[in-house]
């Protein structure tokens, strides 16, 4: 079994050249819900739902999330009426969010509904979330505001400056059932190249993971979410030098070397490579950059090799 640390974009491409590499039904993604959010009483899980529809093959691949296809209407009409629209739900997306919801409302688990949720669109891996406790992530800006992820991440469009990041409710928070026991058991743990703050950082401080991780480090693989010092989408690069980390390989492997025993990092890193094992964690130099599902397989190979 291959369990995966898991958030955003990087991580559902990487997911969905695992499925193909790992044998049928063998991967189990442990996934980040730091970022869910209540809108419109609606409870929307980002992470999660990137991750089913990409490995659904329902998703939107040239925005990298939502579902391919999608129309605008009901935004549309909620802007005329002059309601919140800066985070953007389409049509067909707002029934993952009515169900989940409806759900939630019946007293069931988040782990409940996302199992419900995978089976009905056949995503061919089990996905967990981190938690069924609610954890969320407050972004404190360079002016002193401190503000929700998805206003920094989305409202903001992730361009203002930040000067620490914190997970509410993490310490009061337990592993959603099954993830000790995936990340105990499996035959190879992977961290996904998701943002090391922010998609990560939340999956680590769930209280027992990062235990969990350490004592399977030699059987842990990370994969940078850099190429040349620049995240290929989002803010991990300006996270990194905001809160005092080098944007840089060898600073994701100074992350993780507590965690993970080596770390892949692209091509265009391979000079960085002595810097990586200096840190203490095994270099190895792969294409990581993930331009379609065949790229995307590669790299799961590579993970299942190193």
């Amino acid at each position: 079994m291959i369990a995966v640390l898991a958030g955003g974009v990087g991580a559902a491409r990487l997911l969905r050249g695992l499925v193909r590499a790992a044998p049928h039904g063998s991967v189990t993604a442990v996934v980040n819900t730091a970022d869910d959010t209540v809108l419109h009483g609606l409870h929307v899980s980002p992470d999660l739902d990137t991750v089913s529809y990409t490995l659904a093959g329902w998703s939107d691949d040239e925005r990298g999330w939502g579902l391919a296809g999608e129309t605008w209407t009901t935004m549309a009409q909620l802007e005329r009426l002059g309601g919140l629209t800066w985070f953007r739900l389409g049509d067909r997306d707002l029934a993952t969010h009515l169900y989940r919801s409806q759900r939630l409302a019946e007293g069931a688990t988040l782990s409940e509904v996302t199992a419900e949720l995978s089976a009905a669109m056949g995503v061919p891996a089990t996905l967990l979330p981190m938690s069924d406790d609610p954890v969320r992530t407050r972004v404190t800006l360079a002016d002193g505001r401190e503000v929700a992820f998805q206003e920094y991440f989305v409202a903001l469009g992730h361009a203002v400056a930040v000067s620490a990041v914190r997970f509410d409710g993490v310490e009061r928070s337990q592993p959603a059932p099954g993830v000790l026991r995936a990340l105990a058991s499996a035959d190879r743990i992977v961290i996904a190249p998701s943002n090391p703050i922010v998609s990560i950082g939340p999956v680590l401080a769930v209280p027992g993971v990062r235990e969990a991780l350490a004592a399977r480090r030699a059987d842990t693989v990370a994969i940078s979410p850099l190429v040349g010092g620049a995240a290929l989408k989002g803010p991990a690069d300006r996270l990194l030098r905001e809160l005092g980390h080098r944007s840089s390989a060898a600073g994701v492997a100074a992350l993780y070397r507590d965690v993970a025993a080596t770390l892949v990092v692209d091509d265009v890193d391979a000079a960085d490579a002595a810097d990586v094992e200096h840190a203490g964690v095994r270099c190895v130099v792969a294409p990581t950059v993930m331009r379609d599902v065949d790229a995307a397989t590669a790299l799961g190979r590579v993970v299942l090799d190193a």
